[in-house]
């Protein structure tokens, strides 16, 4: 096994490596990932023949699930522009918020929409009310879409029934309820602080570069003089979100394994949910708009060209987490961690992050590092085990790091360059991280 210095070296000098070569000598960012990727498994001892393998495995993981739904959200997304769907709830949103609150408005939502979906579906389904929002306000892009990020991120780590919150649940057998509760309390703060307060000064210094091809293809469309009603498309943008919710609760309304508990399982996953809501778009924002089945076809097809790149990047992020994690260099620097004597609460955090920084995924930092600190915490009194699962959440989406895909995912839809991306998204999530450490440890005080 590597020592934990060589590991650390090595995982350093690889983000850095990508950092310099994508933004210094502006090499194209999957073909400096890959690279990276393939070296860093070598340098490490992985044997050659599994190296491609590993990598592959990463991104075929990711793109497995992300890549279907950028896909279908963007259809989705493309469909509520060209309809004028995203005017009427922009229309609503910034009358009801007034043009000054409107990244406010937009961290409501996000804190809203985050609650059953992961954070690549989120972003997916709001970007495009993000892009005609900053437009028809002239609001700065990063403004209105930070406080979104922010919310989506808080909700994808702290508040059940998340998926990801709902492993560390499990692992510390904590209280859902109560769990809530705390995550609502510490988590709507922090979005605060995160979202508008930190999306306004970065907005303020941070300008991105050129066109956005994205941008563009949502704010640039030209909708019905008549526009859809709020209702209407408030309830197909949310029905995703509404079928996920029916499928995490199918265990509480009907017997495991009856065919209507099957049935809410099956319409509650994440692909499904979302095809159904872009079927029924087709319709809703389609074909009850005046659009011809042609017209509609040629919306969903030239929508996905812009694409093409970020689920390149996507799946390059995945194989270079997995990588990481193959090659031994992950477990190497969280044994390290593991020989610490801190306080539980900041050990829980800390793997956390290390884990996040090594492997990318904030899901996967969650399970690991709940998996090693439950049994700790089994044998340990006065710490509460609902602190336990928001600490190791705010530890799970620290720093923001180049391995995660929602790094490229944001990048690439908000046309930032990866030195702007590091100083606007990644900062971001660390301020989520290291306040939610914080107030943790204040209500630590209060709670037991």
């Amino acid at each position: 096994m590597m020592s934990s210095i060589f590991a650390i070296s090595l995982a350093t000098a690889a983000i850095a490596a990508v950092v310099i070569l994508i933004a210094r000598f502006r090499i194209n960012p999957f073909i400096v990932l890959f690279s990276v990727s393939i070296l860093l498994a070598l340098v490490a001892g992985m044997p050659a023949d599994k190296v491609v393998g590993s990598f592959e495995a990463g991104a075929g993981h990711v793109l497995g699930h992300v890549g279907t739904v950028i896909a279908l959200g963007t259809m989705l997304g493309k469909m509520l522009a060209e309809s004028g769907g995203a005017d009427r709830i922009v229309l609503t949103i910034s009358t009801l918020s007034g043009r000054r609150h409107v990244d406010w408005a937009m961290m409501l939502i996000g804190l809203l929409v985050g609650l059953p979906v992961f954070f690549e579906v989120g972003f997916v389904l709001l970007i495009p009310l993000a892009f005609v929002l900053a437009d028809r306000t002239q609001t700065p892009l990063l403004r209105v879409a930070l406080p979104m990020g922010a919310a989506l991120s808080i909700t994808h780590a702290l508040i059940p029934p998340h998926p990801a919150a709902l492993l560390a649940l499990s692992a510390y057998h904590a209280d859902i309820g109560k769990t809530i509760l705390l995550g609502i309390a510490i988590g709507t703060p922090i979005a605060v602080i995160a979202g508008p307060v930190f999306g306004r000064f970065a907005s303020a210094r941070v300008i991105p570069e050129g066109p956005n091809p994205l941008a563009k293809q949502f704010v640039n469309s030209k909708p019905p003089g008549n526009l859809p009603g709020f209702g209407i498309t408030v309830f197909t943008v949310l029905s995703p979100v509404i079928l996920m919710l029916a499928g995490s609760m199918a265990d509480r309304v009907a017997a495991p394994h009856t065919t209507f508990n099957n049935i809410l399982h099956f319409i509650g996953n994440t692909d499904i949910a979302l095809l159904l809501a872009t079927v029924l778009s087709f319709y809703v924002l389609g074909h009850a708009r005046g659009f011809s089945r042609e017209t509609v076809l040629r919306f969903t097809n030239e929508c996905l060209g812009p694409t093409a790149l970020i689920m390149l990047l996507v799946g390059a992020g995945g194989g270079f987490g997995r990588v990481l994690v193959d090659s031994g260099v992950s477990r190497s620097i969280t044994d390290t961690a593991l020989g610490a004597h801190v306080p539980l609460l900041v050990l829980a955090w800390m793997l956390a992050a290390i884990v996040r920084v090594a492997c990318g995924s904030s899901t996967v930092a969650m399970a690991t590092a709940s998996g090693i600190v439950a049994p700790i915490l089994a044998r340990s009194t006065g710490v509460s085990a609902e602190l336990m699962v928001l600490v190791t959440g705010a530890g799970s989406v620290a720093f923001g790091p180049m391995n995660d895909a929602g790094f490229w995912q944001l990048k690439e839809y908000l046309g930032l360059t990866v030195p702007q991306t590091l100083k606007t998204w990644s900062v971001l999530e660390t301020l989520i991280a290291v306040c939610g450490l914080v107030f943790c440890m204040i209500a630590s005080i209060f709670v037991h």
